[in-house]
């Protein structure tokens, strides 16, 4: 009987130990000044020339891509062609909120890894009223913007989807219920004067998207979609892939440059331990990563308490500062990712109006006085090869066949949309305005191209007193035969 009262007070003074450890391992803080150093939060930005910048891409899409846009109805076909694209979309037609907005940081993962925590730290909001609610259950259920503003307030969704000078209005398709769970911080913070972070709900394996009340993956990738850069949480204790993990990567496909892979509470384990650990996160994403070259890989404790003792803290801490840099890579890319990205929806606004007056041109050929309109025009968009439709594309301009959408989606473009409704490209030029195909080249091949030159040369890029007219001149159209 002694025996045993002796045996319970050992094993009792010994968690009492353990605890006291703990307690002291996560009482100290670590210093975060290197997060500061590394993202140069103290250096003022020249915000005259990013002014100046935007406001020029801002004029060259408006008087160059959007007319295409809104001749041709590009967004209604982007409705339709989801996955013809990979990588980041403009989805509809773009706003000025999208053209403005910074660039967005994204974190993704299983539930209770540390995202939360995450965002805490790189914000230094530890043990501050507005510091995201973190725990051992899943605790973030919500779409939570982090984004700066002049005083620390909360805006609700819908209003977020209601303020058209923000990039959030087209999360309305989404539904009521979607809005709910959206929800904007807005806090005065230098870095976030320079980015924007998003916290998403921990990925559950046994839950159904109908039971979350709104299209849990459409959200994700309409934000996959707007991202700059994509932070995926591990940590040692989940590492197991499930159907809506995979559903995730499957989503993420093509856009592997912007994703970190990030193994987080890393001073948990052992070095051994974290090594083994290490081999089996690559084991278990490997089959869903299908490119040569695996995103980077992160391993350290994101948390403002200090590394736990007796592990690899140097290496920890040299991992943490690579990601910042990291980061910071992103924030001062932010203007030529901005202006590629705007140049590529051009292209692609470019190659729809070239294929939709092909298919124009094709039907007023193919009519005859005794044609039936309905039939004539259902064969051409049943068989377009046998038209030549993309192949004439191909032929006579420098597009590229991996840059052509996918055949069906016009085949749905025009249920919705009448040829009828279209106007060749010949006839879409005005003496004042120009032409739309010229305008729209001469913002994809000189415009975008000179604006980026001016942004890596340090030249503050200024506004042309020309129009796109040419200066006066008259807009010479290629397409009217003589």
């Amino acid at each position: 009987m002694k025996g045993t009262v002796w045996i319970c007070c050992l094993l009792s003074l010994l968690l009492l130990q353990a605890t006291a450890e703990e307690e002291d391992h996560t009482s100290v803080l670590r210093d975060t000044s290197h997060i500061d150093d590394t993202l140069r939060l103290a250096t003022e930005e020249r915000a005259s020339d990013f002014a100046a910048a935007i406001q020029k891409l801002r004029k060259i899409y408006h008087t160059s891509i959007k007319p295409m846009e809104q001749a041709y109805k590009y967004n209604e076909l982007r409705q339709h062609e989801i996955s013809a694209y990979p990588g980041r979309t403009l989805g509809d037609s773009a706003t000025d909120g999208e053209i403005t907005s910074k660039p967005m940081v994204l974190f993704l993962g299983p539930w209770s890894v540390g995202k939360s925590s995450m965002i805490n730290y790189l914000l230094g909001l530890h043990d501050s009223p507005y510091q995201l609610y973190t725990g051992a259950e899943p605790t973030t259920s919500e779409f939570t913007v982090i984004m700066h503003g002049e005083k620390i307030r909360s805006v609700e969704g819908i209003v977020m989807a209601a303020d058209s000078s923000r990039s959030f209005s087209p999360l309305e398709k989404f539904g009521q219920n979607f809005l709910e769970k959206l929800i904007g911080i807005e806090m005065p913070h230098k870095l976030l004067e320079r980015v924007t972070f998003v916290d998403t709900p921990g990925i559950i394996e046994n839950r159904k998207q109908q039971e979350r009340g709104y299209p849990f993956n459409d959200v994700c990738q309409w934000f996959i979609d707007r991202a700059d850069l994509i932070f995926v949480v591990f940590d040692p204790t989940k590492l197991d892939v499930g159907l809506e993990l995979e559903m995730l990567f499957k989503q993420l496909k093509g856009r592997e440059s912007q994703i970190r892979i990030i193994l987080n509470k890393a001073d948990n384990l052992a070095t051994q331990d974290l090594m083994r650990v290490y081999g089996a996160l690559f084991w278990s994403l490997a089959p869903l990563i299908n490119v040569t070259e695996p995103p980077r890989v992160y391993v350290s404790s994101f948390w403002p308490y200090d590394y736990a003792p007796d592990t690899s803290r140097e290496l920890f801490k040299r991992e943490e500062i690579s990601l910042l840099e990291d980061l910071n890579q992103v924030i001062e890319n932010r203007m030529e990712n901005k202006i590629a990205f705007i140049r590529q929806h051009g292209i692609r606004v470019r190659i729809h109006g070239l294929l939709v007056d092909r298919y124009v041109q094709t039907f007023k050929e193919k009519m005859s006085f005794f044609s039936d309109p309905e039939l004539v025009f259902q064969e051409i968009v049943d068989d377009p090869d046998k038209f030549y439709i993309f192949k004439s594309i191909l032929a006579k301009t420098n597009v590229s066949k991996f840059d052509l959408p996918n055949r069906d989606a016009y085949r749905d473009f025009f249920g919705i949309n009448p040829i009828t409704n279209f106007k060749p490209l010949s006839a879409q030029c005005s003496y004042i305005g120009g032409c739309l195909l010229d305008k729209i080249e001469k913002a994809i091949t000189t415009e975008l191209p000179a604006l980026l030159s001016s942004i890596n040369s340090g030249k503050q890029p200024g506004l042309s007193s020309c129009e796109a007219t040419g200066c006066g001149e008259k807009p010479k159209n290629r397409y009217r035969k003589n």
